[in-house]
């Protein structure tokens, strides 16, 4: 829920005239719906209050196409919101209340482990408990099905070792791989540098993305930079959970890891040219285009 108005009110100020606008989203959401309009088949577990945002929510998934078989509606606690403020000037502050996200546990996971074992790709992020981000990994992990981590909201200091043990691709942004490494990214070289250092704490592959700069995946192979998309940017919410949502379109298609980071870019680069969230998310269409045009220049592979 977003208000916007000329500034930010100071404690125990109010300030009148703002605009409101209530739109979908979370980590999880946005990235189930980035793949649902890439045109994968999408299964989004998850769990909501017995509310009307809940129902909304629901709803919105089920128009997406997504399959909502497996979303909870919890009883005790209510659907996860954020409350937002910005200001002319384009800064925020926001207020989570996670609610039913917290409410997930290894038990709830568990009970859905056909569906993890069934699918191409697990999406994972860290919007639920990290004990039931566990419990979905070992899963995944022991049936040989991929997993994509997205350590965010990122923590202080290292992620759980059992759990990165378990992860096929960790995808921190920049300012996630610092909190995680304390090596500060503002290159292709310091890129590089906390890539290594993440891969060195038990993920297969580690892909730090750059923004506009682009996105620099690093295995146990190699290291490859892709290059950012030349596109004209007016809004950079959503681009990285687009860049997940793409990622794991590709990975559970079977492409190789620089064709899968070339597609995830192209997905994160297509979402900034849109105002939004969820309604910047592309379709297949638009990013075979964008990928016919550019594909060919962006990609620098070294071992």
């Amino acid at each position: 829920m977003v208000v916007k108005s000329t500034r930010i009110p100071a404690p125990g100020e109010t300030v009148t005239g703002g605009q409101f606008v209530c739109v979908p989203g979370g980590k999880g959401a946005n990235q189930a719906v980035a793949a649902a309009r890439l045109g994968a088949p999408v299964t989004f577990i998850t769990k909501v209050g017995d509310d009307s945002f809940g129902q909304q929510a629901i709803e919105g998934y089920e128009k997406e196409g997504i399959n909502v078989e497996h979303i909870w509606r919890s009883k005790d606690a209510p659907t996860g919101v954020a409350l937002i403020l910005v200001d002319d000037a384009g800064e925020n502050l926001i207020s989570v209340a996670s609610g039913a996200n917290h409410a997930i546990t290894p038990e709830d996971i568990e009970g859905v482990g056909d569906i993890i074992c069934g699918a191409s790709v697990l999406m994972l992020q860290l919007e639920i408990p990290v004990e039931s981000v566990l419990a979905a990994a070992k899963i995944a992990y022991d049936a040989g099905v991929p997993v994509i981590l997205d350590p965010a909201p990122a923590p202080e200091g290292q992620l759980d070792a059992e759990l990165l043990r378990r992860v096929s691709y960790l995808t921190p942004n920049a300012t996630e791989s610092e909190r995680l490494t304390g090596v500060r990214v503002t290159d292709e070289a310091s890129a590089k540098a906390a890539a290594e250092k993440l891969l060195n704490s038990g993920p297969e592959n580690a892909i730090v993305t750059l923004g506009s700069t682009g996105a620099l995946a690093c295995g146990r192979t190699g290291t490859t930079m892709i290059a950012g998309f030349p596109v004209d940017a007016v809004d950079s919410t959503a681009a990285g959970d687009a860049f997940n949502g793409g990622l794991a379109v590709a990975i559970g298609a079977g492409k190789s890891m620089k064709d899968a980071v070339l597609e995830a870019s192209a997905v994160g680069a297509l979402a900034t040219t849109k105002l939004g969230a969820q309604p910047s998310l592309p379709k297949a269409k638009e990013l075979k285009e964008l990928i016919d045009r550019f594909s060919s220049t962006l990609v620098k592979t070294s071992a």
